[in-house]
Formats: C-alpha cells, structure tokens, sequence
C-alpha cells in the first residue's frame, strides 16, 4: 500500500523516520510519499484530513480525533522537553499576559501550554519556529515561546528564560510534557494501522542502534547544523516514549487533551489510539 506521509524537518521526526522512509528496514511491502513542513503547516493538512499518516501536535489533535488515531510509536513526550519562554531583557512570569508575545503556530502544544499558563495573554502573533528569536532579539516582541532546537541555542544569543513551560504542566499534572504524536487515519484497515506502527517502531529501534545510518538523512534538513545541536535535540525527544507510550505515556496524553476543554464529554479515551496488544509491544 502506497501512503502519504507526513513529518517535520526537525531533527527528531527525521532520525525517528530516517530508516523508513530510505529503506533501511523492511517496509513490508508498503511505499510513502513524503511531505516534510513545520509543524504547523502538519497540523493544518490534518485539519484539512490529507494525509494518511502524519506528525501532529497533541495540541491540534483534539480537533482531528473524528478522523484519526494516535500511533504507540513515534511521539515526542518526556520530562524536560516542554517549550520556552524566553526575552531579551529580564521580564518576569507575571509581566507576561501584557507582553508582546511570539508563539509558533496556533495549533501546537506550545500555543495550548502557554494559553494554560498565561490564559490573560492579551498581545500574541504566530511565527514559524525558526523565526521566533530572531523575533525577539530585533524588538519585534517582547517575549517568544521557543521550540525544537532554539531551546539549545536561545543562551548563546543572549536570550534569557522566563518559564519553562514544561515544568509548568509537569507541576500542574504530575505527568511527562506530551509535545507531538503520529496519527493515521482512522478509516484504514486496523491490521494495516498495526503494521505502520511495528515499521516506525522498527525504524526507531534501527536508529538507536545504527545512528551514523541515519545522520545523513537528518543533516539534510536540520535547521541547526552543528552536530552538538542535533544530537542533543534526538538525545532529549526521541526517548521510550517513542518507542512506545505505554500506560504511563498515553495517561499523559489523555490528561493534556482533556486539559484542553476541546475533547467532547462522553469521548472514550481508549479510542485515541491504535489498539495494540501488549505481546507486540
């Protein structure tokens, strides 16, 4: 079977995918045509239902849980992964909700976190990831929700933290910080759903063990060239979780969503995800 196939350029969808999509493991038949974008753009064609596979942040997922599901396999969650709050000049938490602020697309995670935080926020303006400190060096904002691997090099050009919004929502929820997922539509066949969360699973377990496979094919998108800076962003978002959410990950996931106030009452939150039986795991 023949899938579109949608993921991020950054550094974690690229290492996760890289064995898939260059067939370093057995695809078991199946072939993908590739649309690589910012993460908003990939919420916005699963908003519109094109793909039959695709990243997706958990904040934009509650408005398309009609037509998709969550893969086991592939997702950015953890500890210690959430966005940045970052200025140029020393700002505290509660200047916050008056500030100018730069926020990478209205669908993702960050823009659901920072609403959490910062429900007030009278001044926001969305901006491609890349282009946030930037953003916020040149005065254009005062503070900017920064994302991927800004949050790695945001010090070295002068920025400083103002919150991070990860122990944010860790503080609040007692859980891991859920950024991103792999969803599929839900109308495939659930025997073909499995098997593209067993190839990613695979495609994850080939990286981990034969990374300098894999580098070349992340290099070739990474926004950020220095190899310090990719390998930290893989190290920091492509964790167990990735391989599998299990209880404990899909827990955290379901309590983001419902935090959202988007997920219907009566929705089960089982049917959020491709059912799996533990023997694949």
């Amino acid at each position: 079977m023949q899938f579109n196939l949608n993921f991020s350029t950054c550094p974690n969808d690229t290492f996760m995918f890289g064995a898939l999509v260059t067939n370093k493991i057995d695809t078991r038949g199946h072939s993908f045509n590739l649309h690589l974008a910012d993460i908003e753009e990939l919420n916005s064609l699963a908003l519109a239902h094109e793909p039959h596979i695709t990243k997706i942040s958990y904040g934009a997922y509650a408005r398309v849980m009609a037509n998709y599901q969550l893969l086991d396999s592939g997702s950015a969650l953890g500890n210690g992964v959430g966005p940045l709050v970052v200025s140029k000049r020393t700002i505290y938490p509660n200047e916050v909700p008056f500030a100018r602020v730069a926020l990478p697309g209205e669908q993702t995670t960050a823009h659901l976190l920072f609403n959490m935080a910062f429900p007030g926020a009278l001044h926001k303006k969305f901006y491609l990831f890349s282009e946030i400190v930037e953003a916020v060096l040149n005065d254009e904002v005062d503070v900017g929700v920064i994302i991927h691997e800004s949050r790695f090099t945001y010090r070295a050009k002068g920025l400083k933290k103002v919150i991070d919004l990860g122990s944010y929502w860790e503080q609040k929820s007692g859980m891991p910080t859920p950024l991103g997922g792999i969803a599929v539509q839900r109308n495939l066949p659930d025997d073909v759903k499995l098997t593209v969360n067993q190839l990613l699973r695979d495609s994850i377990r080939y990286g981990f063990e034969n990374p300098d496979d894999i580098m070349p094919f992340v290099r070739q998108y990474a926004q950020e060239m220095d190899p310090a800076v990719m390998l930290s962003h893989i190290k920091l978002y492509v964790n167990d979780f990735s391989l599998s959410l299990g209880a404990a990950g899909r827990r955290a996931v379901a309590e983001l969503l419902n935090a959202s106030g988007v997920v219907p009452a009566n929705f089960d939150e089982h049917s959020f995800f491709v059912d799996e039986s533990p023997a694949s795991l």
